[in-house]
């Protein structure tokens, strides 16, 4: 059964995920609705990508997806839909859609553009009014004007020089293992069978992927690549970031992987 989404930057201190809910509910309200996280650090797009891209194939194909990140970043705030593997996408045009799926994304088309006289509950209501389109005609191909999505310079990409991979924290999990943007594919396409060092805040190192946490004792430092395929630093029932002082955005992280 197709289900609604929910990701954004909008915390739970306040009535906005309410609201947003409860607008939704009025165009689609027998469509669920499923929260993701409304816990993204303010203007941390990579974050987001990582949490969207990470939690959309394990829902059922026909879902959808609104994203409410970084909502009005641009001079002219645009809601995109977009498809990719039988999912639909709503989101702003800011980058964060390219940047989550890749070159993954089937079309993309111009859903709403933001006048002076609109306001959240008008970005909220064509939300939900282009979801109960799709989903009662069921249509892949809306009659909507084409868009060319924006594509922001991805500073969440890993750097690699032959030799040395740099690294960015993109996000800290409730366990504060540090999740830092280099996938299995990469480490394996650039590193090879070479031995390497995980090299992080200037004066630690770890030598070995693990495959669980308790391949190592208690209270000590690992790296693993976890259920959605990224390097992530941990300790053994500790707390990483806490520990080494490790940031999302951090400039001391200082995240390295040098292969000998």
């Amino acid at each position: 059964m197709a289900c609604i989404t929910l990701l954004s930057d909008f915390g739970l201190q306040d009535a906005s995920v309410a609201i947003a809910k409860g607008i939704l509910m009025q165009h689609a309200p027998a469509i669920p609705i499923v929260d993701i996280s409304h816990e993204i650090t303010p203007f941390h797009t990579g974050q987001a990508a990582y949490l969207l891209a990470s939690a959309y194939k394990k829902f059922p194909e026909g879902s959808f997806h609104a994203v409410l990140f970084d909502l009005f970043s641009e001079p002219v705030p645009r809601l995109a839909l977009c498809t990719c593997n039988g999912h639909y996408f709503l989101a702003p045009d800011n980058g964060i859609l390219p940047l989550a799926l890749a070159a993954n994304i089937n079309d993309s088309w111009l859903c709403f553009e933001m006048k002076k006289e609109h306001t959240f509950s008008d970005w909220l209501s064509a939300t939900g009014a282009m979801i109960s389109s799709l989903q009662s005609k069921k249509v892949v191909n809306p009659d909507l004007p084409g868009l060319d999505l924006k594509v922001m310079a991805d500073k969440s990409m890993p750097k690699f020089d032959g030799t040395v991979i740099t690294c960015e924290v993109i996000h800290i999990d409730r366990y504060e293992n540090v999740i830092i943007n280099l996938t299995r594919d990469q480490f394996e396409t650039w590193g090879g069978k070479r031995s390497f060092r995980l090299s992080f805040v200037g004066m630690e190192e770890i030598e070995t992927i693990s495959a669980n946490y308790h391949d190592v004792r208690e209270g000590f430092k690992l790296c693993r690549f976890n259920s959605n395929d990224y390097l992530e630093i941990c300790i053994n029932r500790g707390n990483a970031a806490s520990l080494f002082g490790l940031r999302l955005g951090g400039r001391l992280n200082d995240i390295k992987i040098i292969f000998e």
